[in-house]
């Protein structure tokens, strides 16, 4: 699974331009309040000067995990691989290990990890279960396209650990929102995974407001200024001598 960082429109200055606007002011760098203004803007949920910026990803992760990203909807939007087009061998998602069933409640995993590899009184290993399910349904798959079915309707029989890929775009507020939800604890482990490479560009990129979205100590960022795509600069002081 990946997150390629594809492209960006703005910078941290275009929340704060995008905030000024109401007074008819217009900066071309940081001045060092604004690391203030933004983190106002975070603390009292004024979202709207954070959506005045776009990133563009490229996304690769199975479908089980595509499905729940794709409930995000709000300031986003998504464009993905059809299988109707294209008939490439399937790559397949297979985890590095096998979470348990909660005891406690109805969704997500325990702590404790399932030995796959075991062999049960009634069969044989799980593993081998789900290696003969997956290599029969891409077996299913390769012999419905031999015989002439459409795509389209061949991909039906592809499990959910068929890998996809996406461009997914949208803002600054719209992916804090996503990584927020994304991020939890209970969120489920893989796709916490997409989210976690998501909210580290966004931190590249917009690093004063992503810092103040998720109430991170800005002192942390002191000289992460402008972020014009190639570098940081250096903000600018306004008073550079302390004189009023």
């Amino acid at each position: 699974m990946k997150v390629d960082y594809i492209s960006r429109m703005g910078s941290d200055i275009s929340v704060v331009n995008a905030a000024r606007v109401s007074f008819d002011t217009h900066h071309a760098f940081l001045m060092r309040k604004d690391d203030k203004l933004i983190k106002y803007l975070a603390e009292h949920k004024h979202w709207s000067p954070f959506a005045h910026t776009s990133l563009q990803f490229r996304v690769k992760a199975p479908i089980f995990v595509a499905r729940q990203l794709a409930k995000h909807q709000v300031g986003l939007v998504w464009n993905e691989i059809s299988r109707r087009y294209v008939d490439k061998e399937p790559e397949i998602y297979t985890p590095v290990r096998w979470r348990g069933k909660p005891v406690d409640k109805k969704q997500g995993s325990s702590d404790k990890d399932i030995d796959i590899n075991l062999s049960t009184t009634s069969g044989p290993a799980l593993v081998d279960d789900y290696k003969h399910a997956i290599d029969r349904c891409l077996w299913t798959y390769t012999h419905l396209l031999r015989k002439g079915v459409a795509p389209e309707m061949a991909r039906m029989v592809l499990p959910q650990s068929t890998y996809t890929e996406w461009y997914w775009t949208g803002s600054l507020y719209a992916f804090y929102r996503v990584c927020e939800l994304r991020l939890a604890e209970d969120a489920q482990e893989e796709t916490r995974e997409i989210a976690k490479q998501i909210s580290d560009h966004c931190r590249k990129t917009f690093p004063i407001s992503w810092a103040a979205l998720n109430n991170e100590d800005l002192e942390e960022y002191p000289d992460s200024g402008f972020t014009d795509g190639f570098g940081v600069l250096p903000r600018v002081d306004p008073n550079p001598d302390g004189r009023n």
